[in-house]
């Protein structure tokens, strides 16, 4: 009896390394990351956000901070297929990536080094049980608020907000169609 398993189901339990395939952007060091996030199982009817959205962050890999899942952005892929390899090797999570949440220029506050950082929202549809950091980094979920207080870096704390209120504006985008609809019919 032969198996046979989707590609796409296959992760890769080591994580790339080496700055080789690296791209840079006038001397700066391109990466990208997601906020990988999903909403409480039944309480989606609250209008505010926060109370229903979860998302995933991860210990650093040096020192007691946690951030979102984020790295080098290569030649071989795309900014989204970068962002969502990081993830997949970061945070051992996998689902749908979103349109970009913004771009941000920042320091290394270890190292003399310039970076441009681009932030994706990733619906998460997939959380694996072996995942190539699994050893090195505990990931958690937890609530938006929980996030803002332990995320390390200015930008993702930026990031976040901009994911809240881009929610936010598609909830209620959704919410006004379907009270359009009601009303709609009711004057039939």
């Amino acid at each position: 009896m032969v198996a046979v398993v989707s590609q796409e189901n296959v992760v890769a339990l080591v994580s790339r390394t080496g700055r080789e395939l690296q791209r840079y952007r006038k001397g700066r060091r391109q990466v990208v990351g997601c906020i990988p996030y999903r909403f409480k199982i039944g309480e989606k009817t609250s209008l505010d956000v926060y109370d229903e959205l979860e998302v995933l962050v991860i210990s650093s890999q040096k020192g007691k901070g946690m951030l979102f899942p984020k790295g080098g952005w290569e030649l071989d892929e795309s900014k989204k297929e970068a962002a969502l390899r990081e993830t997949i090797e970061e945070a051992g999570v996998r689902g749908i990536v979103g349109g970009k949440l913004g771009k941000w220029s920042f320091k290394s506050k270890t190292h003399d080094t310039f970076y441009e950082g681009y932030m994706f929202p990733l619906l998460v549809q997939e959380q694996l049980e072996f995942w190539p950091e699994q050893n090195v980094r505990q990931r958690i979920w937890m609530s938006v608020t929980e996030a803002r207080d332990v995320c390390q870096h200015w930008w993702m704390k930026e990031a976040l907000d901009r994911l809240v209120n881009r929610l936010m504006s598609q909830k209620l985008g959704r919410e006004k169609q379907v009270l359009g609809s009601k009303n709609a019919k009711s004057d039939l």
